[in-house]
């Protein structure tokens, strides 16, 4: 039987394995509970007899919490497509479930390549010196192996006298085991008299300053927007798949049979399977998995969603791509000419169309570009979600739109807002609480009331805040709820004495002297930025004879006499 020995390190080394890595549920039952004998869904395995004795793994990746999961998601399948991390036998994740000693323990061995070995009968029969080494074994026999590995390669503490296995780990655990499996303990040692920032960092023995340092440094971990490092801190699941991940881009890849591939997808997925075009100019032909996850800018999406030209990262797993990103789009060659509808008003000065066979397409418009609506040049602000349309391109921009139906844009039941103006066209045009604008119709028998009196629609002003009630796209009542602030005029006439410019070079005060009875004063007014100016401009100096109109207490004509 084989012996191991305690090798000699700090007590907090050995929580590093934390929240290096998870066993997820290799001690799970159905329910998530541990009871000693199951493991994890993607190591439920069987003989395969047509590929030599090995074993044929099913990895378990779409979990019933994927909602919850959201940020971690990509993380976790990522690890999932090398074994190291997955879900629980009931399809769960439990992302917010506090992780173990064991749990790390077994996923940092497996980061670092060595499964195989932790599961060879010869570690299984290791006799391990720990205090609690029966409990282990009773409880966690499968684990045995795990731990003896750990012992190996240096992942304990030499006055680690037990393993705790059920104790949560916590992120100063993590942060050691992280660098003790990239084999930075060295370079950790070198920086134990670092000073850390953070304001809790008297909370971190002293032994364990230089391994979080080293943590910080190669970005395995981070602190907290509060400069707060929070050493003791258990750590969740779903965290420890972020570490693991940003663990595993630094960590050697021993695992043949799972690789991380990058490159140009040649096509589209074509009989289950796609193909990459490397930097290098080589392809390589990657079979899809049934259960394969990929993200399209930033979202999980289909296998049709995946387009030649897209710049990809791809995870497999016993040959099959278990996990595809695209880190770049395709661009996306535009028709010369084609036909839809308008999905929605121009917005940043791009279009998107509905074609016949429901898929998308959008489009930036040139700066000149051509649009025609009821055979009348338009802008491009009058196209209206439903417009049917004829799209002309050239270079991938729109330089032509015929509107070949007009869509018909419902007009809300009940609207609340000021109106922008006057009733025009018998029309009238109300700014609503977010800033949006709607244009209305006034039904031939219109009731607008005033005052709380019944008045004609040319009795409405700019300003009034309105309660407008629609049948049929037509307004047919409207109640002014807030009357607009009256207007006062006030001419004066008098001398110019001067004019006072800001810093855009508008007028922003104008200075004059006008005759009263018994004698002179001098006004010194404001001037509104629409501010007209009649006559010659260049007459504005000293001593000009000037008629200046105030609005609401503010210049707005100023006449040069």
């Amino acid at each position: 039987m084989k012996k191991a020995m305690l090798k000699k390190a700090a007590v907090t080394s050995m929580a590093v394995l934390t929240l290096a890595g998870g066993a997820t549920s290799a001690f799970a039952d159905g329910k998530g509970n541990g009871n000693g004998n199951n493991k994890d869904k993607y190591e439920s395995s069987k003989e395969n007899k047509g590929n030599g004795g090995k074993k044929e793994v099913n990895i378990n990746v779409n979990f019933k919490d994927e909602k919850e999961l959201k940020w971690a998601l990509e993380y976790i399948v990522r690890l999932a497509s090398k074994g190291v991390f997955n879900g629980y036998e009931d399809g769960t994740f439990k992302p917010n479930k506090e992780i173990t000693r064991i749990e790390a323990i077994v996923a940092a061995v497996r980061l670092m390549g060595l499964k195989e070995q932790a599961e060879s009968a010869e570690e299984l029969a290791t006799e391990l010196n720990f205090k609690d080494a029966d409990q282990l074994e009773k409880k966690y026999p499968w684990a045995v192996g795990y731990v003896a590995v750990a012992l190996e390669k240096d992942l304990f503490a030499e006055t680690d006298a037990s393993i705790q296995a059920d104790k949560s780990a916590t992120r100063l655990f993590a942060a050691t085991l992280l660098v003790k499996a990239l084999g930075l303990e060295a370079e950790a040692k070198a920086k134990s008299n670092t000073a850390l920032n953070f304001k809790d960092a008297k909370n971190i023995p002293a032994a364990s300053v230089g391994y979080v340092a080293v943590a910080l440094e190669k970005k395995l971990i981070t602190g907290y927007n509060d400069n707060t490092f929070r050493p003791n801190q258990p750590v969740t699941r779903a965290e420890l798949a972020a570490l693991l991940d940003r663990t595993d881009e630094q960590m050697p890849d021993n695992d043949e049979d799972a690789q991380a591939i990058t490159g140009t997808l040649k096509a589209a997925a074509s009989n289950g399977s796609i193909t990459i075009v490397k930097a290098d100019k080589t392809e390589v032909t990657v079979p899809l998995a049934s259960n394969v996850f990929i993200f399209r800018n930033d979202v999980k999406s289909s296998i049709s969603a995946l387009k030649a030209g897209d710049d990809v990262m791809v995870r497999t797993y016993e040959g099959k791509a278990v996990f595809v990103e695209v880190t770049d789009s395709a661009e996306e060659a535009v028709e010369a000419s084609f036909s839809g509808s308008v999905k929605a008003a121009v917005a940043d000065n791009k279009v998107t169309i509905v074609k016949a066979d429901k898929s998308e397409v959008t489009v930036p418009l040139t700066d000149n570009a051509f649009i025609y609506r009821n055979g009348v040049k338009v802008a491009a602000s009058a196209l209206v979600a439903g417009d049917e349309v004829l799209v002309r391109t050239f270079e991938g921009k729109v330089i032509f739109i015929e509107v070949t139906k007009n869509g018909e844009t419902a007009i809300e039941a009940s609207i609340t807002g000021a109106l922008k103006a006057a009733v025009a066209d018998n029309k009238v045009t109300i700014v609503k609480a977010d800033k949006s604008e709607v244009t209305v119709t006034l039904a031939s028998n219109v009731f607008v009331f005033r005052d709380g009196v019944k008045v004609e629609a040319s009795a409405l002003k700019a300003g009034d805040e309105v309660l407008v009630r629609t049948d049929d796209s037509k307004a047919i009542f409207i109640e002014v709820t807030k009357k607009a602030p009256e207007t006062t005029v006030v001419t004066y006439e008098g001398k110019l004495n001067s004019v006072i410019l800001n810093a855009s070079g508008k007028i922003a005060t104008v200075s004059l002297t006008q005759e009263v009875t018994g004698g002179t004063q001098a006004l010194v007014l404001n001037v509104a930025e629409t501010v007209v100016i009649e006559g010659d401009a260049s007459d504005l100096v000293a001593g000009a004879e000037v008629e200046v109109t105030l609005t609401n207490g503010l210049v707005t004509k100023i006449e040069v006499e």
